[in-house]
């Protein structure tokens, strides 16, 4: 599934808001109880989160912290958990295999650029409270509203690139050259 990460928050904020009504109703601290559910639920899911993976990915989990890809370098299916955090990736001089190949990001802000050879087809996913994107020749921005935007060839090429990037406040740069 593509958007499991947009699934674990929506269930993340349900939870809480069921909990907070909760604890208004019946008069309890339910912050003392909630706090340590949602640290175990976290760590359930970061435990679980390899088998949900596509075969061949990596991920990559750091606190704050920059990924840069440039030069010559094999191109695979990657995520990227960061709370603060850049990606910047340079696919002009990458090997990039046939089909499609998936970078997911997912934190609190991301900034996200990638440099694609024109031959590959891009499309961006993004999940986040408010997303701003540059890419294809144009700009568009979203507020809490999931962005999808394709570039022209992206059914017809060979070669694709597929950005899914989830947060709070997103990023998004895509140049085509």
């Amino acid at each position: 599934m593509r958007n499991t990460g947009l699934l674990f928050f929506g269930g993340l904020l349900i939870i809480v808001g069921l909990a907070y009504i909760a604890g208004q109703v019946f008069q309890i601290n339910i912050w003392g109880i909630l706090w340590p559910l949602l640290l175990i639920l976290l760590g359930v899911w970061l435990l679980l989160r390899p088998l949900m993976l596509r075969s061949g990915s990596n991920v990559d989990v750091f606190f704050i912290g920059d990924i840069r890809r440039s030069g010559t370098w094999q191109v695979h299916n990657e995520e990227y958990w960061r709370f603060i955090g850049d990606v910047k990736l340079n696919l002009t001089q990458a090997d990039i295999p046939l089909g499609e190949t998936v970078y997911r990001t997912n934190g609190f802000v991301n900034d996200v650029k990638a440099i694609v050879p024109p031959d590959v087809g891009v499309a961006i996913s993004s999940t986040a409270f408010i997303t701003s994107t540059k890419a294809f020749g144009r700009k568009q921005e979203s507020f809490v509203t999931p962005l999808e935007i394709t570039s022209e060839n992206y059914a017809s090429a060979e070669r694709k690139i597929r950005l899914e990037v989830t947060g709070f406040i997103s990023d998004i740069k895509v140049i085509q050259s």
